[in-house]
């Protein structure tokens, strides 16, 4: 396909990232009860960041500890700039992971997901009817 409407685009890339993030934020649910482990999250999607062309920058993750239960991998982020995530909260086993915040994150990235998938069929729909599909 040689011609891409910026907007289908920017939606694509969207639903992309809340992939990503949704891949990370249950590598932090599943890893809460690792000892020192640090919970990461996504810098958050900008549509201007996008709309000016602008690459998003891919940044690579290493295991700090050997002996942690479950490597972290770069391939979860994406390209997206996977960071760690703040927390005041350190549960006993010494890691930065509140099941509580990673859950409301999850049903939050659900919930934006499907606005975006609507919002991205509904625009098809719209644009069928404007060619007279």
């Amino acid at each position: 396909m040689g011609f891409e409407l910026p907007l289908f685009s920017a939606l694509t890339e969207k639903m992309r990232w809340h992939e990503a993030r949704q891949k990370l934020l249950a590598e932090n649910v599943a890893n809460a009860e690792t000892p020192n482990y640090r919970g990461r999250d996504l810098k958050t999607f900008n549509f201007s960041d996008h709309m000016a062309g602008q690459s998003l920058a891919t940044v690579g993750t290493s295991v700090t500890d050997p002996r942690h239960i479950l490597a972290v991998s770069s391939s979860g982020d994406a390209g997206f700039g996977a960071s760690l995530a703040n927390s005041f909260e350190i549960t006993p086993e010494g890691n930065q992971v509140s099941l509580e915040d990673e859950m409301m994150k999850v049903t939050t990235n659900e919930m934006d997901y499907q606005a975006v998938t609507s919002l991205y069929t509904r625009s098809m729909k719209v644009l069928r009817t404007a060619l007279g599909h």
